[in-house]
């Protein structure tokens, strides 16, 4: 099972997030999602874990303190298919000029 855990201090990294869920059970794996472009945890992860130490998880961490903050845990829903932008002709950056 999959499981998205919010609220994470900006300093864990997928090592400690390992490490909280590892006596609950295996952890297949674990990953703190961060930002593209400043390398900087996002304060969210995921977690796999087979699915009667999940529940376990979820039902004892959901709540609980960690590094100071405040973690909500839960079962990760699967990522939805966004629609692709569709572009309407001005493609100048969101401002057109008139032009007159």
């Amino acid at each position: 099972m999959n499981i998205f855990i919010a609220g994470l201090s900006f300093k864990v990294n997928d090592s400690d997030l390992a490490s909280i869920f590892e006596e609950y059970g295996t952890v297949s794996s674990a990953k703190v999602i961060t930002d593209r472009q400043s390398g900087r945890s996002k304060g969210y992860g995921f977690v796999e874990m087979d699915d009667e130490a999940s529940e376990k998880a979820i039902a004892e961490l959901n709540g609980a303190e960690y590094d100071g903050r405040t973690i909500s845990v839960s079962e990760a829903k699967p990522r939805e298919e966004r629609p692709r932008a569709e572009f309407s002709g001005n493609r100048s950056g969101g401002y057109a000029r008139n032009r007159y």
